[in-house]
């Protein structure tokens, strides 16, 4: 009698054993799974900032040799900027504060179907105001357009 309950001990020792050592087993592999996935999203954020950079560095260079109208350049940065996803995200805001200024003062303005739907005289009336204020933000947006084409971000 002792000898069986010994036997059945150890059957259940060696039954738990296996079943702990095929535990061990699935966690290293969905450890491994894990790592490869991390490193995939790595991956793809890399190349995620990678073509919002030369989308950046395009907008600001057509910016600074005025290829592009200051509010559509601005408007294009900011929402590229604000878009990186980069941790912890930067103040550009901060950094850039007169295309961000710029950005808020014609964000107001009515674009694409509600531009249409302007009359001719409210669509002039808006593009004069917007013109005026490029030419105040027009000198210090070129400068920060300049020293963003400079701007690479560490992942």
């Amino acid at each position: 009698m002792f000898i069986a309950l010994v036997v059945l001990g150890i059957v259940i020792v060696a039954g738990l054993a296996f079943y702990a050592g095929k535990l061990l087993s699935q966690l290293n592999e969905q450890k491994v799974k894990f790592a490869q996935a991390k490193a995939k999203q790595a991956e793809v954020r890399a190349k995620r900032i990678d073509n919002i950079m030369m989308s950046v560095h395009t907008i600001a260079l057509a910016v600074e040799q005025q290829q592009c109208d200051l509010s559509e350049g601005v408007i294009r940065l900011t929402n590229l900027l604000d878009a990186l996803p980069i941790n912890p995200a930067p103040h550009f805001s901060d950094i850039y504060p007169n295309i961000y200024q710029l950005h808020a003062q014609i964000s107001d303005f009515a674009t694409h179907e509600a531009r249409s739907a302007l009359t001719k005289k409210a669509r002039r009336e808006q593009d004069l105001a917007r013109e005026a204020i490029e030419a105040n933000f027009e000198s210090s947006i070129i400068a920060e357009v300049t020293l963003l084409r400079d701007y690479h971000p560490t992942i």
